[in-house]
């Protein structure tokens, strides 16, 4: 058997504020005039700061770079991901066709003796050949936004050999 006693403070005769209790106040602030001393600096502090004063810019360059970077590897792990899902159930014919595709590649290569430009437009015209074959919808949606491209480009440059040819002009015209 345990016996418990409970003792109670006498009844008071007005109830605590909640500022007297010792929870809510702190010390008395220091007086304006009085300043604390800030103990001096050891030598590894001040090697440590040296440290970080030497590593800020190369820290912050480094933060710049992979903030641009991050984009574009994220979207690199989500096309890997995205492929390694498509290859885990591929549909019906895939291998084969790929198979094929990756030959052609290869035809090039062997057909493609010389110059540079021929080991390089030999393989990709097989390779594109060879896919389009295959894979006639994609090739034509390819096709066409390349087209697109390319036409928005020669427009592009066709302004600014005009803009440049325009300006050398007038430029000869103020010297006569």
């Amino acid at each position: 058997r345990f016996l418990i006693i409970i003792y109670r403070a006498a009844d008071a005769a007005s109830p605590v504020k909640l500022e007297e209790l010792s929870l809510y106040t702190g010390p008395p602030p220091p007086p304006p005039t009085a300043r604390r001393a800030e103990p001096e600096a050891g030598q590894l502090e001040e090697t440590v700061a040296t440290v970080r004063k030497l590593a800020e810019p190369y820290a912050t360059w480094c933060q710049g770079t992979y903030a641009q970077i991050r984009p574009g590897v994220q979207r690199v792990v989500r096309f890997g991901s995205d492929a390694y899902a498509y290859l885990q159930n591929p549909p019906k014919d895939f291998y084969p066709r790929a198979g094929i595709i990756g030959v052609a590649g290869v035809v090039g290569l062997f057909l493609a003796r010389g110059s540079r430009v021929k080991r390089v437009l030999y393989p990709a015209g097989l390779v594109t050949l060879s896919a389009s074959l295959y894979y006639p919808e994609q090739a034509a949606a390819v096709a066409r936004s390349t087209g697109d491209s390319v036409y928005d480009a020669a427009v592009k440059s066709y302004a600014a050999v005009e803009k440049f040819l325009k300006s050398q002009s007038k430029g000869k015209k103020k010297e006569d």
